[in-house]
């Protein structure tokens, strides 16, 4: 994970950005998404090193899609990127009494059974960062659920204060990647929803199929299953079209079973979270970060290629 910048960084890089959320902040929030999706595409012009980035992840995820295709998808990748920001600094205006307006669930009967399945015991989210996932923990508690979110923190400090005052005004918790595991049990003990994203590079971790390629993948969350017994209940939130109306969109629970060979039951269960996953990326490739270095870390002899 790279180390947080220092403050006065900081406080450059996000002047830099104060001009543009500026008006994306004086705009109606409808008008405001339609212009950040038109400017997105624009800034990606300038952003040579992770567009080089998207393009070999996408070469990986869609080995059967020409060259084309594939920075189609990364236009609409930006474009939703711009739609997201739009969106993050009008959260603000968002409430209990208007958020039906904006966020909605899909797959409600599948939270009901994760519910059944937990008997107290919490629940265990599966998610990533796809589609609008700040908008997913927020939409979540003005709703009345508030949810605990383990993360890493940004790398910018004034942006992670920034974010945080987000997802903490209704209730959310959040729980710092490194040594989460001790607070995720508490709060599972007190029957607390607890969102664990699976969708980034750690460099020891278990190696899984994503699309054609091995990837390290994190198996804390299928850890965490096992020991808790705690239904793991994955959930995305879905754009609608390129509106300001999203799906929080809710997959069949998973119960994690303790074996006699643990290592295997780790490995399975942390393919299966990610096998989830990627059937998500390929249904709406728009939603997910394709700048993320997912496939860094590589299996013992196998050369780097980012």
């Amino acid at each position: 994970m790279a180390r947080q910048i220092g403050a006065l960084r900081g406080w450059l890089e996000t002047a830099a950005l104060a001009p543009p959320w500026a008006i994306l902040r004086a705009l109606p929030l409808e008008r405001a998404v339609r212009v950040g999706a038109a400017i997105a595409p624009i800034a990606a012009v300038f952003d040579r090193h992770n567009r080089a980035i998207a393009m070999r992840n996408l070469e990986i995820a869609f080995p059967e899609k020409d060259p084309a295709e594939r920075r189609a998808i990364l236009r609409d990748t930006y474009r939703n990127f711009g739609r997201m920001a739009a969106e993050w600094v009008h959260f603000f205006d968002l409430n209990p009494a208007n958020i039906a307006r904006y966020v909605t669930y899909d797959g409600r009967e599948n939270w009901n059974e994760a519910r059944r399945l937990s008997a107290g015991r919490g629940i265990l989210v599966l998610t990533g960062h796809f589609g609008n996932f700040e908008l997913l923990s927020v939409g979540h508690s003005l709703h009345g659920n508030p949810i605990a979110i383990v993360q890493r923190p940004n790398r910018n400090p004034v942006i992670d204060r920034a974010v945080a005052a987000r997802r903490l005004r209704y209730g959310n918790l959040t729980i710092s990647r490194k040594g989460a595991g001790r607070e995720v049990l508490r709060l599972l003990r007190q029957n607390w929803m607890v969102a664990v994203p699976l969708d980034l590079d750690v460099r020891h971790g278990l190696f899984v199929d994503f699309f054609a390629l091995k990837a390290s993948t994190s198996d804390a969350l299928a850890r965490l299953a096992i020991a808790t017994r705690a239904p793991v209940l994955p959930a995305f939130m879905v754009r609608e079209g390129t509106s300001t109306r999203h799906r929080i969109t809710i997959l069949p629970p998973i119960e994690a079973h303790r074996a006699a060979d643990r290592d295997a039951a780790l490995l399975r269960y942390t393919q299966q979270f990610t096998t989830i996953f990627e059937g998500m990326v390929r249904r709406h490739p728009d939603h997910w970060n394709w700048i993320h270095r997912r496939w860094k870390t590589r299996p013992p002899g196998e050369p780097r290629f980012y």
